[in-house]
């Protein structure tokens, strides 16, 4: 087991690379330890898209510590699982304390790439040294003209990219009608002018209603956020199917009596429900998943989309796999994905022009996030308030929508509060969605 200053125990961690290959020694040791120590339930919890390994075991140390008494009398286990995700330091994290890092970030001219944020891109894209330290030297100089801003595009399209027949090439798409977002296919112009938009919004409601222009840079630091976070989502996909299904799998065997509950935060929900399309078949350990913020579209699990008859979701009945409840928590608070999942979503063939101060109006439910409004265009999803779910009981299968905004409800810009998801409500949520009593 792993880290002896973890809030419950037993506790274990597995830790993926970004192709979804798993340390082999924290598997094993998870497959050989976890029917010894009695386990019923194994709560299995995937960090998301601003978290290093520091920032994940805290997540889960945080999240994790007023389960013992809301079940005291339940065998649980508790797993977290490392992936490699990277954080902008600039973006506060309720609940946790602003580090040094943050307040530096906070301070620094937008667009200026601050110290750690650059450190952070050069441990997640170790083969890209030259790419960022020019995407600095441009957010640094911010130099006038079209041109520069073309170099940028080009520059940050270049950090992001992979093979077209690695794992994570296959993993991107949410469903058949995706392609790759226009902000890395477009024009960068644009891209930042509709991003620097959206900040001015966020930081002055209403200023954005103005008919000024705005920077193009103030948007590319932006422009650069999204697109990592682009890369991240397509590793999250990786990881749950390459990875932790497989990983599901093979614990199924090794301690078939243990039932399994996933749950996931922003990328980190994708990630566990990519996990049911890398299940082995006839595997029924899986007995819930939460996702809470789910950072991927709400059309993911729908068999065809509104806006086109022809196309399913990436996640197509996968529901099905799991023998209870598909739960996810979604927040009208979390600007993260209010505001940049559609922006940055969106197609370049999408030509319809944005008002950023109207984001919901202009594009529509097309470019909409699991935990902005709940899963969508899946027939017999339920509808609960978090007070509704709370009294329970949650039903035992299918997709059911939590409105978590009475809690999920705090953090400023730009991300609002996707990260406000410490909560015991949120907890008992997860042990609903499990019948764990």
């Amino acid at each position: 087991m792993a880290d002896p200053g973890m809030t419950v125990t037993p506790y274990w961690e597995l830790t993926f690379d970004a192709d979804g290959d798993v340390d082999g020694r924290e598997r094993d040791r998870l497959l050989a330890e976890v029917g010894s120590h009695g386990v019923r339930d194994l709560i299995v919890f995937s960090h998301g898209w601003n978290n290093d390994r520091s920032g994940a075991t805290a997540l889960y140390r945080h999240f994790f510590a007023p389960i013992p008494q809301l079940a005291p009398k339940a065998r649980i286990g508790y797993v977290g699982v490392v992936w490699p995700s990277m954080r902008f330091s600039d973006e506060p994290i309720p609940d946790f304390p602003k580090s040094v890092a943050a307040t530096e970030a906070e301070a620094a001219p937008r667009p200026a790439l601050d110290k750690d944020t650059r450190q952070a891109l050069l441990r997640t894209f170790p083969d890209r040294t030259t790419v960022i330290d020019r995407i600095a030297a441009l957010l640094d100089r911010q130099p006038p003209g079209e041109a520069s801003l073309a170099e940028f595009g080009r520059l940050v399209r270049l950090l992001v990219e992979v093979a077209p027949d690695c794992p994570q090439s296959r993993c991107a798409t949410d469903t058949a009608a995706d392609g790759e977002p226009g902000m890395l296919c477009g024009d960068t112009a644009a891209a930042c002018e509709e991003f620097a938009q959206a900040l001015a919004e966020l930081d002055s409601p209403g200023a954005a209603e103005g008919f000024s222009l705005p920077n193009p840079w103030d948007g590319a630091r932006e422009l650069l956020r999204q697109a990592t976070y682009y890369a991240m989502k397509r590793r999250a996909g990786t990881v749950g199917e390459h990875g932790l299904g497989p990983v599901i799998g093979r614990l199924a065997g090794a301690a078939p009596g243990v039932r399994v509950h996933l749950v996931g935060h922003s990328f980190g929900g994708r990630l566990v429900s990519f996990a049911l399309r890398g299940l082995p078949d006839g595997v029924s350990a899986v007995k819930s998943v939460t996702l809470l913020q789910g950072a991927f579209s709400h059309y993911a699990f729908a068999a065809e989309l509104p806006h086109d008859p022809q196309a399913a979701g990436a996640l197509r009945g996968l529901q099905g796999r799991i023998d209870g409840p598909l739960v996810c928590c979604y927040s009208h608070f979390d600007g993260a994905l209010g505001t940049f999942y559609p922006l940055a979503s969106r197609m370049a063939d999408d030509a319809q022009s944005v008002a950023c101060f109207d984001i919901g109006r202009v594009l529509g439910p097309k470019w909409g996030a699991m935990g902005h409004d709940g899963v969508q265009a899946v027939p017999g999803t339920r509808a609960l308030t978090l007070a509704e779910a709370l009294a329970g009981p949650l039903p035992g299968s299918g997709c059911v929508n939590v409105d978590a905004a009475a809690v999920v409800c705090r953090g400023g810009p730009p991300a609002g509060a996707h990260s406000d998801i410490v909560h015991p409500e949120l907890a008992r949520v997860v042990l609903a969605a499990g019948r764990i009593t």
